[in-house]
Parts: structure tokens; C-alpha cells; sequence
């Protein structure tokens, strides 16, 4: 806040009767008895009355109470990071999901710290977005523009560009807790009016996770997929029309990757994208691949038997022709 900054004043009643409270006005000169208030200041405040109303100007002098110095910018740092680890507990619990998701000014709260992400607390960040992926299941994004009172201009284009940010953002517990929070997030149908619009540039993120060496990415990318991919047949066409989005997946299962689960919806992508017809152009360039995970993985060998039948077997709308190691499509 500014040096300049006014604010109207105002009277102080809040324990005005108490002698601990340090807001009654009998306690004004304890507080300031060891500072160095210039002297003009100082008789100000010792004239000041219940009655009176008192200058708030005192409050941003250099050496007041609520001064706005780089101590006191800390201060109130340490503040919100302590608040936003509250938030974050909360969300843990599944009592209070409901509550918190209907209230609209904790979750404005939340997406502008989001937005701020290049000027906040890095754990502060780190809190609101855990909390955020906690609450993510039962979140309806229309809260944003609910007839409930808004304390912050914040709209559901906004909520998705600060989630989007957090996708982008090169620190891996950030993009990770975003990709998961996208998945969450869709699975509720009416969100999906305001992440679809967007859902190009979720999948190239995305596909780019696949191909990072930490498996904690590469499983909450293809969690992720896993979601986005069922919502309709656009975004299984657009998915399988990713530069290298088929490859990685197929390097998700063939490598493996550690956690089974995370081999098993990377092929159950695999084969939602070969269930539409417009697709398996894209997809027969990989059908020796497809055929090699047939014969060499046990666990998966089901799965790719069916890409392989959905390939191969069924007549293709396309007017074109392409020869295959299992037959002919046309």
C-alpha cells in the first residue's frame, strides 16, 4: 500500500472495556510509549477520545502500529501463508467440502491468488491449490457468476486462465496439482462449457507432461487425459490429432510406467480414440506398436487386442484406402 494511502477514519470500539485488548483507546499509550512517534504525533493520539474520531493517518507513519514497511509487508505475509494453510486443511475434510464451494468469496479468494502466481507467497500458491484440487470434485465454476454477493471480479474465464497459468508454470508440483485439478474438474458437466473452449491448449500441456522424466507428472497427465478425453467425440478427435500424443501414450505403456493403473488408462485413452472413425488414420501409423504390446504385455494384451479390431475389422468412412498388417481398411 502506498505512503499516501488514506482511509477514512473511524472509531475503535472493539474491546474498548478491556485492559488486554489493545484496541480501547486506555491503551493507545502503552502501545506507542516505547516508540519513536514524532512528538506532534503523540499529542495527537493522547488527546483522542472515545467520542472523537481518530486519524487514520497515524496508522501508516513509519514507525506506527500498521505501518506498511517491508517488516510489516512480511508480517502480513506470514499472515495469509498461515490463513491459506487453514483453507487448505479445511478442504482436507469432506464435511466441509459443501461449504466451501458455495461460499463465492473463499473461492474468489482462491483463483486470484492463482492469478497472482508471479507476485505471491510460494506456499501460499502451493496451499490454495491443493485446496482447490481438494474441493475440485463437487466445484460448479457457475458459482462465479451466482446472484451470491462478489467481493473480487472474478468470472469463470478468469477461474480457467489463473488454472492455466498454474498448468504452464515450470515448477513441478504446480503443473502437477493443475493437471489433476483439470481432470477433477471436468468430470462435472457443467464445467465443461467453460474448459472446452480451451481444450487445445490443455492437451498440448499435457502431452508435454507425458514426455517429462518425473512419473508424478506423467500420471497426473494421463489422469487427466483419462477425464478430458470421455467428455465428447471432439475431444477425442483433437486429442488424437495432438502432435505425439499417441506416441507418448504407447511410451507410457510399453516402458512401463511404475504405477499400473496409470499403463491402464493410458490404454484405455488409447482406445477411446480408436472408437471413432476419423481417428484411425492417425492411429494406423502406430499398429505395429499396437501389435507388439498385444504379444509382449500380458496385462494390456485385452485392450490392444480390441484398438486392433476397432482398426482393422470395422469399414472406415474415409473415401480413402490404407493398407495394414491385419488387412484392409477402405
Amino acid at each position: 500500500m502506498p505512503r499516501d494511502h488514506t482511509k477514512p477514519p473511524r472509531v475503535r470500539t472493539l474491546g474498548v472495556n478491556t485492559t488486554i485488548s489493545g484496541f480501547g483507546l486506555e491503551n493507545v499509550g502503552k502501545v506507542y510509549s516505547d516508540s519513536t512517534t514524532p512528538p506532534n504525533d503523540q499529542s495527537k493520539i493522547e488527546s483522542s477520545t472515545i467520542t472523537k474520531k481518530r486519524s487514520a493517518g497515524f496508522l501508516f507513519d513509519e514507525d506506527g502500529l500498521f505501518n506498511i514497511d517491508d517488516e510489516g509487508r512480511t508480517e502480513r505475509q506470514q499472515c495469509a501463508v498461515a490463513a491459506s494453510n487453514i483453507i487448505r486443511n479445511f478442504s482436507f475434510m469432506p464435511e466441509n467440502e459443501t461449504i466451501m464451494v458455495q461460499h463465492r468469496h473463499c473461492l474468489e479468494t482462491i483463483f486470484q491468488c492463482l492469478e497472482d502466481q508471479n507476485a505471491e507467497d510460494d506456499e501460499l500458491i502451493t496451499n490454495m491449490l491443493e485446496a482447490l484440487v481438494n474441493l475440485a470434485p463437487v466445484l460448479d465454476l457457475r458459482i462465479l457468476s451466482s446472484s451470491k454477493p462478489s467481493y473480487i471480479k472474478m468470472t469463470e474465464k478468469s477461474a480457467v486462465h489463473a488454472i492455466m497459468g498454474m498448468l504452464s508454470s515450470s515448477i513441478k508440483a504446480w503443473h502437477c496439482a493443475a493437471a489433476e485439478l483439470i481432470g477433477r474438474l471436468i468430470i462435472n458437466p457443467d464445467n465443461e462449457s467453460f474448459l472446452v473452449p480451451v481444450i487445445s491448449q490443455i492437451y498440448r500441456r499435457l502431452v508435454d507432461l507425458l514426455s517429462v522424466p518425473a512419473f508424478d507428472a506423467q500420471a497426473a497427465a494421463v489422469s487427466a487425459l483419462y477425464n478430458v478425453s470421455e467428455v465428447n467425440m471432439d475431444c477425442r478427435l483433437k486429442l488424437a490429432s495432438e502432435r505425439w500424443a499417441v506416441d507418448r501414450l504407447l511410451k507410457i505403456v510399453k516402458a512401463p510406467h511404475p504405477v499400473s493403473e496409470v499403463c491402464r488408462k493410458a490404454a484405455v485413452i488409447l482406445e477411446s480414440l480408436v472408437s471413432e472413425p476419423q481417428n484411425r488414420m492417425h492411429l494406423l501409423v502406430h499398429e505395429n506398436n499396437f501389435a507388439e504390446i498385444l504379444t509382449s504385455e500380458g496385462k494390456y494384451s485385452d485392450t490392444f487386442a480390441r484398438i486392433l479390431y476397432e482398426l482393422t475389422a470395422r469399414p472406415s468412412n474415409k473415401v480413402t484406402s490404407g493398407q495394414a498388417i491385419w488387412g484392409n481398411i477402405n
